[in-house]
């Protein structure tokens, strides 16, 4: 078993070396391999206003920004910012006159949204280095926190949700897309998963997920959006029957991307 130590440091070296990879290694998605090529996560930003093909590295598993409700002149935090994808779509909707704050651990991606954002030419935009369970932002900083596959990869969802609570202004919200559980699965299967994305390692049950999220203080929690993650067939059946595999399917259970919606109280 990894300590939480020893998961944070095997993330940021993950993350180190997608974010020095060449454009035609893109699309790991979530924290696999660098040599794989899977985007059984990502979803198309391409059409989005703001959107930017260099800070796009295909990690996500949602489209937080679609559903976060940014206003002109919002102050928004996006926590585990990567190459700065979702900062710059956050950028196109509070406009000149808000603010958009990047956090991020790894420093190969810091530098990598740096250089993107001064290619922009974008004075609003900042990237600051920093770990979720303990954000180096006042309380009461932001309006809207968004973030993209990155909570099931901190060890501690206590205390990043309770920090995501702090930094928010009353009254704000967030938007999170992430992975979760749904219903019990083979742990042989869920090994396989891991392997072949591996953001399904940090993944909890959504129930569990839900109710840290409650505990930290949420209130108001709206699942936006709600898309399975279908896994090859061929990873099933390594540990399932044809007809098992099939009751599997039917059954609901199984490894899902959601986008939440939640409010810090007035």
């Amino acid at each position: 078993m990894n300590t939480a130590d020893e998961l944070k440091k095997i993330v940021k070296e993950k993350y180190g070396e997608i974010a020095d990879q060449s454009n035609s290694k893109k699309g790991c998605g979530c924290g696999c391999s660098p040599s794989d090529d899977y985007t059984v996560f990502s979803e198309d930003y391409s059409k989005l206003d703001g959107y930017n093909p260099d800070a796009d590295l295909q990690l996500g598993c949602g489209l937080p920004t679609q559903y976060a409700m940014i206003q002109k002149g919002d102050t928004v935090v996006d926590l585990g910012s990567g190459a700065g994808n979702d900062c710059f779509i956050a950028r196109a909707l509070t406009g000149d006159e808000g603010r958009v704050i990047g956090l991020d651990f790894t420093e190969e991606m810091l530098a990598k949204a740096r250089k993107n954002t001064a290619s922009l030419g974008f004075s609003n935009v900042e990237f600051v280095k920093g770990e979720i369970e303990k954000i180096p932002l006042p309380e009461n900083t932001a309006d809207v926190v968004v973030s993209n596959c990155v909570m099931n990869l901190v060890p501690d969802k206590n205390k990043a949700f309770s920090e995501t609570y702090r930094i928010l202004k009353p009254g704000g919200h967030f938007s999170i897309s992430d992975i979760v559980l749904q219903g019990d699965l083979p742990t042989a299967l869920k090994n396989e998963a891991a392997l072949y994305a591996g953001c399904v390692s940090g993944a909890v049950q959504k129930e569990d997920y839900l109710e840290t999220v409650r505990n930290a203080g949420f209130i108001n929690l709206v699942i936006q959006k709600q898309k399975e993650i279908d896994l090859p067939k061929e990873i099933y059946l390594k540990y399932l029957s044809e007809n098992d595999f099939k009751q599997f399917k039917a059954s609901g259970r199984g490894i899902f991307s959601i986008t939440l919606n939640a409010d810090k109280k007035e």
